[in-house]
């Protein structure tokens, strides 16, 4: 097997934590069984895997581990040695015993419906359904694409497979969000399959490409429609806001029946690329890399004029252009005029550019929402934001600046976006909640990355307007550490007013959630998460060398 090249088996508790999830006697056998036992450092993204043997000997359980540099019956330390003189380091788990009840929902594949609009492996589905409601998951979440649903002429809608997944979730008694899914699958981080965009728009799309954002090489993203194009009557004589609510009233009027029964429980309404409410700013498919800092997405003919008409009653007409030293989508942001400390991005210009481009993106969504709120009144109501934590360290915060986030260090640009959200009595839902800074740093230094500190302010912000919040992992995690993270945001310790996430859905379902230890770790969360009592707080996880016994640690080189 593949591994990472450590030179003992112990493992350091400075640098790793070895998540080891606890053995239910049902899955004790009196046979030899392989789990997972992971050894995470840093993000999930970046992990290490080991076996580990677990063996019954009469009433006592009997482990062994398995020297990672060797073969898989290669036996070099048991956990029975672990009772040693010298003390045994724990991971500090807070316990949620009695904590408000926050519901948890997994999101289902990308590819559940294919493009056909038929549900896909159905059986097997049924089965994974059954498994979650077994450990009191409380629903699921998909999404509804725009690309599959209205894919062949305007109007025209093709509901049949998501009838028939709604069935068997329904039958399974979980609950459904919603998503409406106006944007692209495919190219970016976890996307496994690829559905575009209605061929009908992809047509109009061929004779007028700026009805998608463009950045300043002219090039087109497909991955949705620009803002631009929201009032324009430019897609078979309707505008983009119109085509979006007539897409929301047919799936209200369709599946009625689910609404009724309480099945559907949230629509999470898609509001840009990857149904995110922001620019999409930084895409792998035009050559950007992590930490980039991204690029502005106004050069298509309708934003750019949006942009002269607001220079003109600003009454500075030089002002109608989008910054030309702001570098491109790899750019650091010392190394741009625009966003370097100091830089034009806190100029007379540079505000009057970054307020346009972040109004651009809250307008959007005022408008989307409004419409999403008569398609679907006396429904909960939802809308992403992503967690753009790189650069956050730095005086402009320049990553966030070019998704539509005007929230450099002297300027909250989340407070004007929950405000608007409170407008509508929409809930927020928001990404990264598992991340932590501290393996940022470890991982990528120099990205300057706060996830917490990012978490917390968007946070904060919706809970100053009282609205729900709910979130989501950004990305894969089957760690106790990653999970842990998550229970600290959703269940802030020491607050005063008791506020707490609204709910949490799990990205994504997949055979590696479901492998046995994995599953066990996921089912210990669902309980904390619920305000239950789990049993092996503050358990096991390693055991500190000697100081001239640590071996080094390096992530491998794939990793980077």
């Amino acid at each position: 097997m593949a591994t990472a090249p450590f030179q003992t088996t112990t493992l350091l508790w400075s640098q790793l934590t070895l998540s080891l999830s606890p053995i239910r006697p049902s899955s004790i056998s009196g046979k030899t069984r392989k789990f997972h036992l992971r050894a995470s450092s840093g993000s999930s993204r970046y992990k290490t895997q080991r076996w580990v043997k677990f063996q019954t000997e009469g009433e006592r359980l009997k482990s062994t581990f398995v020297n990672v540099a060797g073969s898989d019956d290669d036996e070099c330390s048991s956990v029975d040695n672990l009772e040693d003189k010298e003390a045994i380091p724990k991971l500090p788990e807070h316990d949620y015993a009695g904590t408000p009840y926050v519901p948890v929902y997994v999101m289902l594949p990308l590819g559940i419906i294919d493009m056909n609009c038929d549900l896909v492996d159905r059986h097997n589905l049924i089965e994974q359904l059954k498994v979650l409601k077994s450990i009191n998951v409380d629903g699921v979440m998909v999404d509804c694409w725009w690309g599959i649903v209205e894919a062949i002429a305007p109007q025209h809608y093709n509901w049949s497979g998501y009838r028939k997944l709604f069935q068997i979730v329904h039958g399974v008694g979980l609950k459904l969000q919603v998503v409406m899914s106006f944007h692209e699958c495919g190219g970016n981080i976890g996307d496994d399959v690829h559905i575009p965009l209605p061929r009908w728009i992809t047509d109009l799309g061929q004779d007028n490409p700026d009805i998608y954002f463009t950045d300043q090489e002219g090039r087109r993203n497909t991955e949705c429609l620009s803002w631009g194009i929201d009032k324009e009557r430019v897609l078979r004589g309707r505008t983009a806001v119109e085509v979006y609510f007539d897409y929301m009233r047919s799936f209200r009027v369709e599946f009625d029946d689910f609404f009724v029964s309480g099945t559907i429980c949230e629509i999470e309404v898609g509001l840009g690329p990857c149904g995110e409410l922001r620019y999409p700013s930084y895409p792998a498919k035009h050559g950007w890399k992590y930490p980039g800092i991204g690029g502005f997405q106004c050069y298509d003919k309708y934003l750019l004029k949006s942009l002269q008409k607001a220079a003109e009653v600003r009454g500075h007409l030089s002002w109608a252009r989008a910054p030309e030293n702001a570098g491109c989508y790899n750019s650091w942001p010392d190394k741009t005029g625009f966003f370097r400390d100091g830089g034009d991005y806190d100029s007379y210009y540079g505000r009057f550019f970054l307020k346009w481009y972040s109004k651009v993106l809250i307008d959007h969504g005022d408008r989307v929402l409004a419409l999403a709120n008569l398609a679907f009144e006396g429904c909960k109501i939802a809308a992403k934001l992503s967690g753009i934590h790189w650069w956050y360290k730095t005086a402009s915060h320049a990553a966030e600046l070019t998704s539509g986030f005007y929230n450099p260090c002297n300027r909250d640009g989340y407070a004007p976006i929950a405000a608007m959200l409170k407008k509508h009595g929409v809930a927020l839902n928001f990404t990264c909640v598992e991340l932590r800074t501290m393996d940022q740093e470890e991982v990528f230094p120099e990205a300057l990355a706060d996830p917490e500190g990012l978490v917390w302010q968007v946070l904060n912000a919706a809970w100053d307007v009282c609205i729900p919040v709910a979130s989501e992992n950004a990305l894969p995690c089957f760690d106790r550490e990653g999970y842990n993270k998550i229970s600290e945001n959703a269940k802030p310790q020491n607050d005063p007013d008791g506020k707490h996430l609204s709910a949490f859905t799990y990205l994504r379902l997949n055979p590696e959630l479901m492998e046995g230890s994995n599953f066990m770790e996921f089912e210990r969360f669902v309980k904390r998460m619920h305000g239950e009592s789990v049993p092996d707080l503050n358990c096991l996880v390693g055991r500190s060398l000697p100081e001239s016994q640590e071996p080094p640690f390096r992530l491998p080189s794939e990793a980077y």
